[in-house]
């Protein structure tokens, strides 16, 4: 029997082609995807991830505010294998707070006022509130009322030194999670600073110059260097050698750190090893730290207590034990603050911290649970040092003379911009969803046009928006149609917009003007791209004001997105419950049946076509529904959104990988 080949081809290339075609949009309306499965939802459910929050701050001073969203839930870093600090090597898995990653925008105090709008998961019902003034930093973590954070800061005063200049002093901590934050030793509020590109059992801090050091406690146990002024990260060098002691002597400036029974100066420029100590009589030689006070004396605690050091005759350290052998903590950490006052931290979960005495060894509980003062911090403190921050030195520069000091201005050379504010967060993604049968039923695997976006509103020294920044990249494809992408802005009119940068056209069927906007809009309309597979490499599409605005009058970011189906520019495809464009149109006709009889873009068995997930969102595989990949959906939609709000996230049970794409 012979078989034709051609014949066998054809047939191929038909089941192939015919998986993944799509029905004419103006056709019958029906399609194999039609399904009889409903969904019970709320009337008027938006099916949104997110919420609109209104953020006040009153405050009669010039302050820099950064707005984080908070959880008190820890971030999952992985599994680490390290040295801890009583020398045993051990696989632990590592959890850090996650607060500096969910940076949602940052702006400074005018006329005793600053006030944004922003958009934020549903799950979230606290913002953290980070406020510096001259280096000086504070933080409050503030609940969400009726969709709105009102946050009055009241300035305290700091210690006076003897020659009556004003000093505030910090206690900088580091952990082995990779935690920087400070804690105000005058009313025990932590403050977090920076995310660490190791974690580490130790810092410094070189105060003439502003920076920290700190020894990362993995291998190569790097020498990382911070900068405080300009919140800045760098590697000097590897040391190869890791441990829990360290100090600046600001008399030699050289870098002292200590493992065991030994104590090495490294020159903190290169990273280069300099001299080596033995140190004699430590009853234990595990954990603790090193601290020089300010008449060059050097002290050292272990587990074992607070030990003072001497050089001898013999070039080593004798240790003689100021403390009492019963301490009930074991110190991590010390550090010496402008009035000479030994502060050290406990070991644990959630560490304490202890004021001791260099002469008697007599200590108390200042901070933590062990104090019984409602200073639970939660969080582990490997070392500490501190900084002093005086009232006559501070750098005022302001390079572009707007108004904003350089250390505070994200674009300090740039007069017309000086802040950003972010959707979702500084180092998150969105993603916009869509399924492109509208008004027909689809499948539901939103998977036939997904689109990841970063918004960036970039903000003049007034704290209003002059450009905004929105970078996308198509991260699924999967539909049968061409079809484009927009957004509407609908707080503002095409005449609003100076110009549009980042678009791209290849398909000829939208008409835009010199500046950038489509023609014919009502609102201001940016046309993406008039075909997804433009947008499948990340692309920046930057949006310039006439006049700066408000981000109240703006809205807050994806706006109003939508795609346009099949090169057809009537047939938009929004969000449930927004309106098309002023060239869309939610009531076209269909031979068949309609599924969107209301024109609100959800069907008549309760689906959307199109969801906004305020998160990186991994699509489910073609022809696998939403609520099959993610086992929370429905109970998600059908309580109207009040429950299992972070549905989409990857907790476990949440989702069922091996259905959704990579």
């Amino acid at each position: 029997m012979k078989i034709n080949i051609l014949h066998v081809l054809s047939l191929a290339l038909l089941v192939v082609f015919g998986s993944c075609a799509k029905p004419d949009i103006n056709g019958d309306g029906s399609s194999s995807t039609d399904t009889d499965n409903s969904i019970n939802v709320p009337e008027g459910f938006d099916y949104s991830t997110y919420r609109t929050v209104d953020i006040v701050i009153n405050d009669n001073e010039s302050a820099k505010y950064d707005v984080y969203a908070y959880i008190e839930d820890p971030y999952f870093l992985g599994s680490e294998t390290f040295v801890n600090q009583s020398n045993e090597t051990v696989t632990e898995n590592v959890y850090r707070n996650d607060i500096i990653n969910k940076l949602i925008f940052s702006g400074v105090t005018q006329n005793g006022l600053l006030k944004q709008s922003i958009n934020i998961p549903t799950f979230y019902d606290k913002v953290y509130i980070r406020r510096v003034k001259d280096l000086n930093y504070t933080s409050s973590i503030e609940e969400i009322y009726s969709n709105e954070v009102n946050y009055t800061h009241f300035t305290s005063s700091g210690r006076s030194s003897t020659d009556s200049t004003i000093v505030n002093d910090y206690l900088y901590c580091v952990n082995g999670s990779g935690e920087l934050f400070q804690v105000n030793p005058l009313d025990g509020v932590l403050t977090y600073i920076s995310d660490m590109p190791m974690g580490s059992w130790t810092c410094a801090i070189d105060q003439e110059n502003k920076v920290l050091y700190s020894i990362g406690k993995s291998n190569p146990h790097p020498l990382m260097k911070y900068s405080i002024e300009n919140d800045t990260w760098e590697t000097v060098a590897n040391l190869g050698i890791g441990g829990p002691r360290l100090d600046f002597n600001k008399n030699d400036g050289l870098l002292y750190f200590s493992n065991l029974d030994k104590l090495y100066t490294f020159d903190p420029s290169n990273g280069n090893n300099l001299n080596i100590w033995t140190i004699n009589d430590l009853h234990n030689t595990s954990g603790g730290d090193l601290a020089f006070a300010e008449d060059g004396t050097l002290f050292l605690c272990t587990f074992s207590g607070l030990y003072r050091l001497e050089l001898n005759a013999n070039g080593e350290y004798d240790s003689y034990r100021i403390s009492a052998d019963n301490l009930p903590f074991s110190p991590t950490s010390m550090t010496f603050d402008s009035n000479q006052e030994l502060w050290l931290a406990s070991n644990g979960n959630s560490s304490d911290l202890i004021i001791m005495d260099t002469v008697t060894g007599g200590w108390q509980y200042a901070y933590g649970v062990s104090a019984n003062n409602a200073t639970d911090f939660g969080v582990t403190i490997n070392d500490l040092t501190t900084f002093r921050v005086y009232s006559e030195d501070t750098d005022n520069t302001d390079t572009d003379g707007d108004g904003i000091l350089d250390r505070d201005d994200a674009y300090p050379e740039e007069a017309d911009k000086a802040f950003e504010m972010f959707t979702p967060s500084k180092y998150g993604t969105g993603t916009i969803a869509f399924e492109d049968l509208w008004p027909s039923n689809g499948d539901y695997d939103f998977n036939d046009m997904a689109l990841n976006y970063q918004a960036i509103a970039v903000l003049n020294s007034d704290n209003l928006a002059v450009q905004i920044d929105f970078i996308a990249k198509v991260k699924s494809n999967s539909a049968g149609y061409i079809n484009g992408i927009g957004i509407e802005i609908e707080g503002l009119t095409s005449d609003q917009i100076e110009s549009v940068s980042g678009t791209s056209y290849t398909e000829n069927y939208i008409q835009v003007a010199t500046n950038g906007t489509e023609t014919n809009q009502a609102k201001a309309v940016v046309i993406l791209t008039d075909n997804a597979i433009n947008l499948t490499n990340q692309t920046t599409i930057s949006i310039k004001f006439t006049e700066p605005v408000s981000t109240e009058a703006l809205g807050v970011a994806p706006f109003n997105p939508f795609i346009i189906a099949n090169k057809v520019r009537e047939n938009e495809i929004h969000l449930p419950y927004y309106n098309p464009t002023s060239l869309g149109n939610n009531s076209i006709e269909i031979e068949g049946l309609n599924n969107d009889p209301n024109g609100n873009y959800v069907s008549s068995n309760g689906y959307p076509w199109a969801i906004s997930i305020i998160h990186d969102f991994n699509v489910p595989k073609e022809a696998v529904k939403i609520n099959d990949a993610y086992n929370y959906f429905n109970e998600w939609a059908e309580s109207g959104g009040t429950q299992a709000l972070d549905w989409y996230k990857d907790n476990p049970g949440n989702r069922n990988s091996n259905l959704l794409t990579d």
